[in-house]
């Protein structure tokens, strides 16, 4: 018999072990873990503790998974009111941006909207946003993380500032974002536009953290980020 048929036989067959009982103590096996041999029953008990670590370690990282989602689950329950109890629509940009540093713990935060209507053009959150970042956010079907490869929208943020309305904004409109390692960019769509509409805005989180926004992450709570952003800002938009 080969080992294939030696395995079928004693998987069809599994009360040959109950039979000849003394067959686990006397048969000896490569012990993994030394140079000394270990009985049948010694080598399953291994096995099965070694089971038991892996599946230790599984529930551990799923039970840390569902801390993690119950805390951001809270937090965005939290920048949600912030942003719906906001009554100004002009004010939104600052309350979305501060609201992303302050409760979600974003070290940088801003935005930029554009054809908004004539009350909010002047404002700063419209200010000149060039034609690849249009294009670029009218491309993004799901948000980008990864690491900053000089994205123009990098520019709009600042170590210790929100670059949007109401916050105070260095002089000219260069400022590079010194320490931007990863980032995270959300276009935002009217919701009341069909699902191919050009984006009328772009959402962008910094942090000098590269693997704070990384290529790997999930970005579900960052669609709903942008979606909500998303309809509190269309409120700047003509209609």
């Amino acid at each position: 018999m080969n080992d294939r048929e030696v395995a079928d036989y004693l998987l069809a067959n599994p009360e040959f072990f109950a039979e000849h009982a003394e067959l686990l103590a006397s048969v000896r096996l490569a012990n993994p873990h030394g140079k000394a041999a270990v009985s049948l029953q010694e080598r399953q008990m291994d096995m099965l503790r070694e089971k038991n670590k892996h599946l230790e370690r599984r529930l551990a990282e799923l039970l840390r998974y569902g801390h993690e989602n119950d805390s951001i689950a809270s937090k965005f329950g939290r920048w949600t009111t912030r942003v719906m109890a906001e009554r100004d629509p002009g004010a939104l940009p600052r309350v979305i941006a501060t609201g992303l540093r302050d409760v979600f713990d974003v070290p940088q935060a801003a935005l930029r909207v554009w054809e908004v209507a004539e009350p909010y053009s002047q404002a700063d959150f419209t200010r000149h946003v060039g034609e690849e970042v249009r294009i670029f956010a009218n491309s993004l079907a799901t948000p980008y993380c990864g690491a900053n490869t000089g994205f123009e929208a990098a520019q709009w943020l600042t170590p210790a500032v929100t670059a949007v309305s109401g916050d105070a904004v260095p002089s000219g409109d260069g400022v590079t974002a010194g320490g931007t390692e990863s980032i995270a960019l959300i276009a935002l769509r009217d919701p009341e536009a069909s699902n191919d509409a050009s984006s009328f805005g772009l959402l962008v989180m910094g942090s000098p953290d590269p693997r704070r926004f990384h290529d790997g992450m999930a970005t579900d709570f960052l669609t709903q980020i942008g979606a909500l952003a998303s309809a509190a800002l269309s409120r700047l938009l003509p209609r």
